[in-house]
């Protein structure tokens, strides 16, 4: 069975579609080249503050009009906005594909921008949420640390002052500018037939403009390791550690996730096991990678009472320097190795995955591999290749966040690590 199929219409719209025989259902997603990346620091947060002003429908659908037609369906319309894209998405019946389609492009080629200052107050009232949350700021303020003032360091959730200050015709310039089909993937999984989708699409898809095109990304510029603390008073210190990584187009990725499985991806990786199981010094500790265009990250987490902060740290810092200095063990690879497999066999069963791994692949530009070829390529990663990867992590090229009450503690607490980190300016 072929596992997807493509065309492009002439308006540059991009249709992707796998088909799984097994399902009623269809899970559709419109996958947008627009985030936080491709935005100004006077448009910071307009991305995800456009992907909000979406479900206020268009002329031909009210906001409440669209939530009552999902409803009707049993489906669920959602979105999401990231740093290089927006994904506006639903999984229904199959035989309620051309009303769905209908509504989706409709909201996402032709919004009415209506209740824009009560949406205002919406997201700002996200924003304070997100910034009373440290387990979860700590990483944008990680990303600040990695990637300076380049909008890849920058919240995908914006800035309050640009969400309260941007009139609506902005906003609509912005999305016109973004908003082409040049620059959207529609993905979809499941009970569904490629040509009929097609032939939906070209009906309910504006032709393109003579002038648009992409709104180019700025290449990052890295800035030396840098520590960021934020004080709060806060029962724990949250922590990152990590570096620039890899771009989601490298061969190497396959050898990355291996490496981000035994150093603290799962229950039974290094981290894990020394930090909490065995220590009991966290009780959220892991490693994490992400990838971009042309960059990345590589880095862990912590969350550890103050009291515990020292001693975490210097696990970390054992852990590091072992993994940097010794082959990872055949059993560890081995274990790595199927469990990321499992992984990707076990998330095919899901139409809702088929469709995210094929509009994000399609719309940054990677090859979309079978789920053999992905295998191949995780079975073909060594322990060498693992450890070369190590060397991402290096002390000279380590940054670190800290949200918490003390800013020397912290500093004092990362020495182990062996990295020099001047603060930020």
């Amino acid at each position: 069975m072929q596992e997807h199929q493509l065309t492009t219409l002439d308006s540059g719209l991009r249709i992707v579609t796998e088909v799984v025989p097994s399902v009623r259902s269809v899970a559709l997603g419109l996958w947008v080249g627009a985030g936080a990346r491709g935005e100004t620091d006077a448009e910071a947060g307009l991305s995800h503050f456009l992907e909000h002003l979406l479900f206020k429908g268009s002329d031909r659908f009210a906001s409440h009009e669209v939530d009552e037609i999902f409803d009707a369906m049993g489906a669920e319309l959602n979105a999401g906005t990231g740093r290089e894209s927006t994904t506006v998405y639903a999984r229904f019946i199959d035989e309620h594909l051309e009303r769905a389609l209908d509504v989706m492009t409709e909201i996402v080629w032709r919004p009415a921008f209506r209740d824009v200052d009560s949406e205002r107050e919406v997201v700002i009232e996200e924003i304070a949420m997100y910034e009373d949350d440290p387990q979860d700021l700590v990483f944008d303020v990680f990303g600040e640390a990695v990637f300076g003032a380049h909008p890849l360091g920058r919240a995908v959730i914006g800035r309050a002052e640009v969400i309260a200050g941007t009139p609506a015709d902005a906003i609509a310039r912005f999305h016109a500018a973004r908003y082409v089909p040049a620059n959207v993937v529609l993905a979809a999984a499941g009970s569904i037939d490629h040509e009929r989708l097609v032939e939906l699409a070209r009906a309910m898809t504006p032709p393109a403009a003579a002038d648009a095109a992409p709104v180019p990304a700025s290449a990052p510029e890295l800035p030396r390791p840098t520590l960021r603390f934020r004080a709060k008073e806060t029962e724990q210190v949250h922590v990152c550690v990590g570096a620039p990584g890899i771009a989601r187009g490298d061969e190497r990725r396959f050898a990355l996730r291996v490496l981000d499985t035994i150093f603290g991806g799962t229950s039974s990786s290094r981290l894990f096991q020394e930090v909490r199981d065995k220590r009991g010094l966290a009780y959220a500790v892991h490693s994490f990678t992400s990838e971009h265009a042309d960059t990345g990250q590589i880095g862990l987490y912590l969350g550890t009472r103050p009291d515990n902060l020292e001693a975490a740290l210097g696990v970390v810092a054992a852990e590091l320097e072992r993994l940097r200095s010794e082959p990872v063990s055949d059993a560890e690879l081995a274990r790595a190795r199927e469990n990321l497999k499992g992984r990707v066999v076990l998330a095919m069963e899901s139409s809702s995955s088929r469709m995210n791994r094929l509009g994000s692949s399609l719309l940054a530009d990677v090859p979309l591999l079978s789920v053999d070829e992905v295998i191949e390529r995780i079975d073909a990663v060594t322990a060498s290749d693992v450890q070369a990867l190590a060397g991402l992590l290096a002390p000279e090229r380590l940054s670190a966040a800290g949200i918490g009450p003390s800013e020397e503690a912290f500093r004092a607490a990362l020495e182990p690590l062996g990295a020099t980190l001047p603060a930020a300016a």
